[in-house]
């Protein structure tokens, strides 16, 4: 059943990845925060972590330290080197002032030690989940950007985008009503990589007309693009 999260989020949907190996405190942990209104994803292990962080999205990691496979630490770490910035709370029974650093090093957030107060917990977590607060949906006419999700919905419905899509449409919505250059476009689409061309963006210009029969998208002939609300 998917849960939600009150204190001023409530339309927001909290997911978080938990990860620990030792089934019996998983499992308590697990009744705690949803009995606070979070949906929880158990794993006992790090590779299925990488396995569902791959195919789906989270609003908070919560790692134990000492799992099977990759420690909670070295996990993070990598997940930060392929530009995922879930906020993340690390559980661990270690007070060593090195281990802590080095959590903090590859991108934890906050740590709590074992064993630890259960209301300590919730609060490090909304703690947390207010300083990543979503920003609010940005709307163009018809269209709904939900950032942290990275989706984007046209008439209440979700668009099925490629991710070059989503990046010009997205870039269109930042800049509505305003002109934004083809050079832009090819810095944000492509980022120096090849394949870039204006006749490739005419492609996803003509893409996302299709896609948005009721929005204006101007051609200001040899300069760039304009979503006109």
């Amino acid at each position: 059943m998917q849960r939600k999260l009150s204190l001023g989020l409530s339309r927001v949907l909290i997911r978080i990845l938990f990860l620990e190996d030792d089934t019996l405190l998983a499992e308590s942990i697990v009744d705690l925060l949803e009995d606070a209104d979070f949906e929880v994803i158990h794993v006992p292990n790090s590779q299925e972590v990488l396995n569902l962080t791959f195919k789906e999205r989270f609003d908070m990691y919560l790692f134990d330290i000492n799992v099977p496979m990759i420690d909670g630490i070295t996990l993070l770490k990598e997940l930060r080197e392929c530009d995922d910035n879930t906020p993340a709370i690390f559980l661990t029974s270690h007070k060593e002032k090195e281990m802590l650093k080095n959590g903090f090093l590859c991108g934890g957030d906050d740590y709590i030690t074992k064993p630890f107060d259960n209301d300590e917990l919730i609060l490090r977590i909304n703690a947390l989940i207010k300083r990543h607060k979503p920003n609010q949906a940005k709307f163009v006419g018809p269209l709904q950007h939900d950032e942290i999700h990275k989706t984007i919905s046209y008439n209440d419905k979700a668009l099925e985008l490629s991710n070059k899509e989503y990046n010009l449409l997205s870039l269109l919505m930042t800049h509505a009503n305003s002109l934004v250059p083809r050079e832009l476009i090819l810095d944000e689409l492509w980022m120096g990589e090849d394949g870039g061309s204006h006749g490739a963006i005419r492609v996803y210009i003509n893409r996302l007309k299709q896609l948005l029969p009721d929005m204006k998208i101007e051609n200001i002939r040899g300069v760039g693009y304009k979503l006109v609300s």
